[in-house]
């Protein structure tokens, strides 16, 4: 914890002097605005949920979901229900990515999809995949590997009938994800230069 002190004050101390040494009334205001966001994060006791969040970021991990539900019914009675709705934010439905938003006002209250799941799998085939780590037959055998594993798998690609899937953990919701890299490329498009270990 000592360290996450010291990292958060000399990142207010960068700050406080780039504010200092601005000369221009839009930029401190700005750097004043991050000084409020990282003062924010640390008063309302959000600084472990803030580190997580840079570590999955760090990592490459899948965009960060608030919440995962089964059916866009459950999905809509907890957005309903909220008493502090997210005013933009991803949740999981059925695997899918939605844009969670509501009204300044709160009553009107939206679950869109989105295609963010997608764009992060195309990113991931355009930086280039490394070598799967399994290979499995069916969905069944690899989702039991996935949930066999004592460290939920982080980023890591496996072949299910001789397709790339990538298997992710949504740390915010303890969620671990088999996700086809055929929704970003068409299958059998997607090569590797190293065989499977």
């Amino acid at each position: 914890m000592k360290e996450d002190w010291q990292f958060h004050f000399r990142v207010l101390n960068l700050l406080g002097r780039l504010w200092e040494e601005s000369t221009s009334e839009e930029d401190k205001e700005y750097l004043s605005a991050a000084i409020n966001a990282l003062d924010f994060i640390h008063a309302t006791g959000q600084s472990r949920d803030f580190e997580a969040y840079r570590a999955s970021v760090q990592a490459d991990a899948p965009p960060l979901v608030i919440a995962a539900f089964d059916t866009k019914e459950s999905a809509e009675a907890w957005l309903k229900n909220h008493p502090n709705p997210p005013t933009g934010a991803d949740v999981l439905i059925a695997g899918e990515y939605h844009y969670a938003n509501c009204s300044p006002d709160l009553k009107r209250r939206y679950l869109l999809p989105v295609r963010t799941l997608e764009h992060y799998l195309r990113a991931a085939i355009d930086d280039g995949l490394p070598p799967p780590v399994a290979t499995f037959d069916t969905l069944e055998q690899a989702r039991a590997w996935v949930d066999s594993q004592p460290e939920p798998p982080q980023q890591v690609v496996i072949t299910i009938a001789g397709e790339p899937h990538l298997v992710a953990y949504h740390y915010k919701v303890g969620l671990r994800a088999i996700y086809p890299l055929s929704r970003a490329a068409p299958p059998g498009s997607i090569n590797y230069d190293v065989e499977p270990e």
